[in-house]
C-alpha cells in the first residue's frame, strides 16, 4: 500500500484527478479526517472537506505501477 497527501482545491481537480486514478486498476482510498471513501467516486470526493490535503491510499504492491501514477498526479500531490 502506498500513501500520500494531495489536495483537490477545484472543480477541474476533482475532474481531471478522477480520470486519471479510474485507470488504475487498483483499488485506491482518500481520507479526510474520520472519513473514508473510494477514491474512484466523484460523488465520494466532494463529500469530504477539500479545503485540506487529503490523504490518498493506493491498494497495490506493485511499487513500479504507483510510482508512474502518482507521477502523473504529481501537480496534486503535497509535501
Amino acid at each position: 500500500m502506498k500513501k500520500v497527501k494531495i489536495t483537490l482545491s477545484s472543480i477541474d481537480d476533482v475532474k481531471v484527478f478522477v480520470n486519471e486514478i479510474n485507470m488504475l486498476p487498483y483499488d485506491a482510498d482518500l481520507v479526510s479526517g474520520r472519513y473514508t471513501v473510494d477514491a474512484k467516486s466523484i460523488m465520494g470526493i466532494f463529500s469530504l472537506n477539500l479545503s485540506q490535503p487529503i490523504e490518498l491510499a493506493i491498494h497495490s504492491d506493485n511499487d513500479e505501477a504507483c510510482e508512474k501514477f502518482l507521477s502523473k498526479i504529481s501537480s496534486f500531490i503535497v509535501a
